[in-house]
Formats: C-alpha cells, structure tokens, sequence
C-alpha cells in the first residue's frame, strides 16, 4: 500500500511539474478587433527564416527631435532563434531545452540620430513567438537610450495575465521604476506580427501599448490604449495606418505583399509638426555574429550604412 502511495506522489508530482513547463500562454491580447487567422509556418517561410542567416536592413532615418528632423539611420534585424518560455533569454541550447524552447522572430532595432553635438543610440528588441495560436502574446521587450545626458533602460516580460514593466533611469523625476500593465499587443511587435503572419495585421479597434521610445521621448507612462488599425493594397504594397485615439500619434507602416513581406517604409507622427520618417536602403542575408574580422566590414558599405 506505501509503495502504491509513493509511485502515485511521484506520478502526481511529474504530472504537475510537466503541465507547468507545458502549459501555453494563451492570453487574448485583443478582444474586439478582427484576427488574422494564424496559420502553420509553410515550407517557403521555413526555408528563408531557418537558413541559418538574419536579414539585415538599413533605412534612412528622418527623426523628429526637439522641433527640428534629425538625419539618422536606422537598421532592422529579423532572426529566428530559440527562446526559454521559463527564463526569456535565448537559450545556448534549443535541442536539449525540450518544452522550454520556443522558437521567436527576433526584432533587434537600431536607431542612431544626433541632436546638435550629442547624439542618440537606441536599441529595441522584441521578441515573438512564431507559433502564435499557442503563445499568441510576445513573451519580452527592451528598449535601452544612450545620449550625452544620460541612458534608460526598459523592459517588459510577459508573466501571466500581465507584462513586469521594469525602468531604470538616470533622470531623478523618472528613476526606478517597476509595475504591472495588462497584458495588450505592443506597438514594437507590428513588424514581428507582419513578417509572422503573411504580412498581415489585425484591423479595427485594438489594445495597444504604445511603444517605448515614443514613451521614453514623449515622456509619458507606458500603458495600454486604444488604437485603430487599417490597411490600404496596392499592386505590390500593404499600408497599414495606426491611429491612436486618445493620443496625437499616428503610424503607418508599408510593407512588401510578396513574401518575405519585408518592412519598406514607416512614419511616425506624433502631431508636432514634424513625421519621423524611415525608408529601406538595402537589404541582406548574413549570419551576422560570424563577420567579425576587418575584412567583414565591407558588409557595411553594401548595408550602406553611415556610422
């Protein structure tokens, strides 16, 4: 009898901790606006997203700052990689992490402008499951500025009903900060959301946490709002335009309709006047954390890259 109790504790007790590592996010991000239906990934966005390579894209940068447009430039790099549900970081080992391992799409951006003498470096990355219908929410953001007075440093990681904000800032009014904001789509994971999903966003009104930076420049407290999205075609293009309602910030977003839908332009309008613009300059495929000699610098001048 004790040792039918003491295999069944064990058995109990493997059953527990296996549907805790299991166990999917599913979290509604947005009740009210109209899904695009999440399909499994075809052998098309497998051969290009898994080929061992990141895309890499550089864009003219037109940044609105301080009343004035700043030229700049900015690079986006899209990359699959393997990704800890427990510990969001990647993980050094995706085949032996079992049901830990959840593949994302990697957003690294890269936004450097200057402001008179001093200049700006920004860093967003995002992180997004590909499988969407089984974790259909990012599970992590951060967002790190430099420039001459100080630097930030934002994060946000996905923990049940909820994303863990966490701030560090060297500006006294702002300092440390750490809460919990309802758990929403983030501004950051459109572009993940579009290479995903055949170039596809949700349209109408919709749950957004606006994006960090516009939260870091703009000075207001990162939260969940209202915005509206909708999408215009052409022969070649999708544009989509997200308005938000209660505030002056308006977004547009033009993408390729032909896979692999890439990010051709964006502008960002926060009602000062002023659009912050982004256009594509070139585009590759490298596996960039292997070009690391002198000679690898030539990858530069064909990104076409300033700095």
């Amino acid at each position: 009898m004790k040792k039918s109790f003491y295999i069944f504790s064990l058995l109990s007790i493997f059953l527990v901790v296996a549907c805790k590592q299991e166990k999917p996010q599913l979290i509604a991000y947005n009740a009210a606006a109209s899904i695009t239906k999440n399909t499994p990934p075809t052998k098309e966005f497998n051969d290009y997203w898994y080929a061992g390579a990141a895309e890499l894209n550089s864009y003219d940068l037109k940044q609105s700052r301080y009343g004035e447009l700043r030229e700049g430039e900015v690079v986006l790099v899209f990359v699959t990689e393997p990704f800890s549900l427990s510990k969001q970081v990647k993980l050094d080992n995706g085949a032996a992490a079992g049901a830990d391992n959840v593949p994302v799409m990697k957003l690294n951006q890269i936004r450097k402008f200057n402001t008179g003498i001093y200049d700006y470096s920004v860093m967003t990355s995002t992180f997004t499951p590909v499988d969407t219908k089984k974790y259909p929410n990012t599970l992590k953001l951060n967002t790190s500025m430099q420039e001459w007075c100080g630097h930030t440093f934002t994060q946000l990681n996905l923990q049940d009903n909820s994303y863990k904000f966490r701030e560090f800032s060297y500006f006294e009014s702002e300092g440390d900060t750490e809460k919990n904001i309802p758990v929403a789509m983030l501004e950051e994971e459109l572009m993940t959301r579009i290479r995903i999903n055949k170039g596809q966003l949700p349209l109408g009104e919709i749950d957004l946490i606006f994006s960090t930076l516009y939260s870091r420049l703009s000075h207001k407290k990162l939260q969940v709002a209202k915005a509206n999205i909708s999408k215009k075609e052409t022969d070649t293009t999708y544009v989509y335009s997200i308005e938000y309602l209660k505030y002056n910030r308006k977004l547009t977003i033009e993408v390729q309709s032909a896979f692999p839908h890439k990010i051709l332009s964006w502008t960002e309008d926060n009602g000062d006047g002023l659009v912050t613009t982004a256009a594509l300059k070139k585009s590759l495929n490298e596996p960039y954390w292997n070009k690391k000699s002198l000679a690898d610098e030539a990858l530069r001048e064909k990104l076409q890259l300033q700095n």
